[in-house]
């Protein structure tokens, strides 16, 4: 993990209450700069990544893992699942696009492997 990334993962996640909007510009090119792990903006609207396992039984037990953190900091992220790997997709439902709290969590999911 990034020394960029570690600082993001120390962030407290607050979860958007709506009523601002999605990041955009520099705003969101900076974040996604500090978060880096090959986390993917998509679309300006969404965070993306891949994680590789060896087997089915480590990807399982990320994905609790992740499930764990989403309960933990009210923050959802889709998940899918598969045969050594999870796919994560981040972004906040109230806004319809990324705020701050989105890159604090994938930092978060980036310290649990």
């Amino acid at each position: 993990m990034s020394e960029e990334s570690c600082s993001l993962s120390q962030r407290e996640c607050k979860p958007c209450q709506g009523g601002v909007p999605p990041l955009a510009g520099e705003a969101l090119e900076k974040l996604t700069a500090e978060l880096g792990n090959h986390w993917q903006v998509i679309d300006g609207h969404h965070l993306e990544k891949e994680y590789s396992f060896k087997n089915f039984a480590d990807a399982l037990a990320f994905t609790n893992k992740i499930g764990a953190l989403a309960e933990e900091n009210f923050h959802h992220p889709d998940l899918f699942l598969a045969w050594g790997k999870v796919k994560v997709t981040i972004w906040t439902h109230k806004i319809d696009g990324l705020n701050e709290a989105d890159f604090i969590f994938a930092a978060k999911a980036d310290a649990l492997v």
